[in-house]
């Protein structure tokens, strides 16, 4: 297992299609896209802009119910690609691993501040090796994103 960070979400053009990209943390230039739904799209994006919605959100909520039960959400881990479908899974304090897809898993991790980590062999299907002029670019992209976000650029 790699350890990642969360860059952001894009809408990428002309598919219209909402992706999250994560970065290996070790600096070995790999990024891996993953295509969501616009709806976890801007969960992520609210977590990472720092945004506290006035009522809990589904993944506000599940992070509370954790809480409240003396439970945390130790790490995420994107397990595998099957078909062109990415998974995931949570691990809790509790020992237990609970299925999830990625998108719920990094929203979650968001919010719980915890590890984001992905399989070797999940990157070499599916990762990207970027250089370090598009790695500069990318992660500008992302900033000036984010900054600008809000959740309705991702309604439907």
């Amino acid at each position: 297992m790699r350890e990642m960070d969360v860059l952001g979400v894009r809408v990428s053009i002309p598919e219209n299609e909402v992706v999250v990209v994560l970065a290996a943390r070790d600096g070995g230039r790999v990024v891996l896209p993953i295509v969501i739904g616009p709806r976890e799209g801007a969960s992520i994006a609210t977590a990472q802009a720092g945004i506290v919605p006035e009522r809990p959100q589904t993944h506000d909520l599940f992070i509370s119910v954790l809480e409240a039960t003396g439970v945390n959400l130790e790490e995420i881990r994107v397990t595998k690609l099957e078909q062109g479908t990415f998974h995931a899974e949570l691990v809790l304090s509790s020992g237990q691993r609970l299925d999830s897809r990625p998108s719920d898993a990094i929203a979650l991790a968001l919010r719980a501040r915890c590890p984001v980590l992905c399989d070797e062999a999940v990157l070499t299907t599916a990762g990207v090796v970027m250089d370090a002029e598009d790695e500069a670019d990318v992660v500008a992209d992302f900033q000036a994103f984010l900054e600008n976000v809000e959740p309705e650029d991702f309604e439907a």
